[in-house]
């Protein structure tokens, strides 16, 4: 397999950027429509990666680091979607804007009005998906996924909001890792190959990521669980968002950027 250099990688993240701020300028309702898009997808891959890794209680309990394997081995899912089918996710572009916000072909607010369009588009996939296809149809009725997923929500809800902030850096730096490794191939294999590995990672490790909180979370209140919205939003929504623009947007797209992009360009 003939993969993009580290060098060819940045360039293909600058044309992206570019290709989103055209977007984002000129093609709103456009934009919107694959956000939302790429918010059902998350929540499939999270509810995917829910039924499979808790679907094994008496294994799981005996041999926890099965069940964040399986997870983790289910939810790339969602990525390879996003990435294959065009979608506009939240976390990949605060990576992938930065590039051309570097070589000044995009503003900072063109870049903060598509992270901020993306992100509610995101939410209401998100929303849509869980409430249409996961409630309705009764998916996480039965045990042990209705308490799992309280468990779930439960636990990303009590943790001291700078852990999630650090946990939110931790994913979007796999997420958008695995954007990069995306643009490196060519052919479906090589993409969902690239998708797949650091995504895997990040659940298999507990990192917190906003979008696949959108899932998550609400899920668990449908189910029952005690948590207010404002609780959710202030300990959780928060913090795991403005960690995931650091992890995406300074440590691989700036990063990466600042490596590759300049010495590519024959600047």
């Amino acid at each position: 397999m003939q993969i993009k250099t580290p060098a060819e990688i940045a360039e293909a993240s600058l044309a992206a950027g570019i290709a989103k701020t055209d977007k984002t300028l000129h093609d709103k309702p456009r934009l919107m429509v694959q956000a939302i898009m790429a918010g059902a997808f998350i929540a499939f891959g999270g509810t995917l990666s829910l039924i499979i890794g808790y679907g094994f209680p008496g294994l799981c309990s005996e041999n926890p680091a099965i069940q964040r394997l399986l997870s983790g081995c289910m939810f790339p899912i969602g990525l390879i979607l996003v990435v294959v089918l065009g979608a506009e996710l939240f976390t990949g572009n605060n990576a992938l804007l930065v590039p051309a916000f570097m070589r000044r072909r995009a503003s900072a607010g063109t870049v903060l009005a598509n992270w901020g369009l993306v992100y509610l588009g995101n939410f209401i996939g998100a929303i849509l998906f869980t409430w249409l296809l996961v409630y309705s149809v009764e998916l996480l009725d039965s045990y042990p996924y209705n308490r799992a997923i309280q468990n779930i929500a439960h636990a990303k809800t009590s943790m001291p909001w700078m852990t999630v902030f650090l946990k939110g850096i931790g994913a979007n730096w796999c997420v958008c890792l695995a954007v990069w490794l995306a643009l490196s191939g060519k052919t479906l294999l090589e993409k969902c190959i690239g998708c797949w590995l650091p995504v895997m990672a990040f659940v298999a490790l507990g990192y917190e990521h906003s979008i696949a909180n959108m899932f998550y979370i609400p899920a668990a209140m449908l189910c029952g669980a005690d948590i207010s919205a404002g609780h959710a939003i202030w300990v959780n929504l928060i913090p795991a968002t403005l960690g995931n623009i650091v992890g995406g947007a300074l440590l691989v797209g700036c990063v990466h950027s600042y490596a590759h992009l300049r010495s590519s360009s024959g600047n």
